[in-house]
């Protein structure tokens, strides 16, 4: 029996379809019903709480244009113009994994917060049955932004949100304002001896990373990304962690954020690197695909190099439509 993890992802309320995705399921269309951007307030309309209740009843009926326009509230109508939009792409799509895919495709408008609940199922289902801590943190990359703070050994990882609470509850302490250092510091951080707390705090996200330090993180987020390729696109690939881009031809690289691919563009241009863009990398990987794989032909044979950075205000907000958007698949593949 597998161990449970991340609770809050909602997976009970969906199930496995037969090809190992999520279904979309009504019980999981009416817990998007309970979110605070859906529920009406206190003082909404009518017609506003009408709709709203009778999606309760039946949250896959269809929605006309009138209902909406009968709201009072233009924010509202804003509001349910959009949740209808993205609940009608959930159920079109038949399974999460297809609906993440799709939205990232098609450049669809999503607030990230949504796109990151979709990657949390995804990543929920992908990795049901892992026995590795140092997977499932690493993996929280790809829907949790990071803060960074600098320990022993290099960059520490913590998780954003936690963060933004802590200092919003309680002023940062005189010692720590002096040694310019986040109360992410005062978090556990993962080590082979409090690694097995993981499975009771998953939902907490109050373990923080070493990935300067610790190969284990590292590699977990290797494995991670694995998975995930496997999983959401059927690709086969090996990532493993390296300290320098070692290839002199190299063809291919794909920044896992929005600085690691303005780092790697000017790289690849040929540019000269500031010193504070080097100290900006978290990480490097180096994939490489199956044999099988459908690469383009461009890259056959040769790595696609992975780069993990933080941006200027020390926060990693991991992109994975990136991988599926960048990587250099032939064309229709996957």
């Amino acid at each position: 029996m597998s161990r449970e993890f991340w609770v809050s992802s909602g997976h009970h309320l969906t199930r496995r379809l037969p090809d190992g995705t999520l279904a979309v399921t009504d019980e999981l269309l009416t817990a998007y019903l309970a979110r605070p951007e859906i529920l009406p307030p206190e003082e909404a309309c009518p017609a506003e709480r009408a709709l709203h209740a009778s999606l309760l009843e039946s949250p896959r009926r269809t929605v006309s244009p009138d209902e909406i326009a009968a709201i009072a509230d233009p924010d509202a109508r804003e509001n349910w113009t959009f949740f209808v939009d993205y609940r009608d792409r959930l159920v079109a799509a038949g399974s999460i994994e297809a609906a993440w895919l799709s939205l990232v495709r098609t450049g669809a408008v999503v607030p990230p917060l949504f796109l990151n609940q979709l990657l949390h199922l995804i990543l929920r289902n992908a990795l049901d049955g892992c026995d590795d801590p140092y997977v499932l943190r690493a993996a929280e990359l790809f829907f949790r932004p990071q803060r960074v703070s600098t320990g022993d050994g290099g960059a520490i990882l913590a998780d954003a949100e936690l963060i933004e609470e802590f200092e919003g509850r309680a002023p940062v302490s005189p010692l720590v304002a002096m040694l310019d250092k986040s109360l992410a510091d005062e978090l556990d951080v993962m080590d082979d001896g409090n690694a097995w707390t993981y499975w009771s705090r998953s939902d907490a996200h109050t373990m923080a990373m070493a990935i300067g330090a610790a190969q284990k993180a590292r590699a977990g987020l290797a494995r991670a990304i694995e998975i995930f390729l496997r999983h959401l696109m059927g690709i086969e690939a090996r990532v493993e962690p390296m300290v320098e881009i070692e290839d002199q031809d190299w063809r291919w690289f794909v920044g896992l954020d929005a600085e690691a691919t303005a780092i790697g563009n000017r790289l690849w241009r040929g540019e000269t690197v500031s010193l504070d863009d080097r100290m900006r990398v978290l990480a490097l990987f180096r994939l490489d695909f199956a044999r099988h794989a459908p690469v383009d032909p461009r890259v056959e044979g040769h790595p696609v190099w992975l780069i993990l950075a933080m941006s200027a205000d020390k926060v990693v907000r991991v992109k994975p439509q990136n991988l599926v958007m960048g990587l250099p698949l032939r064309e229709n593949a996957s």
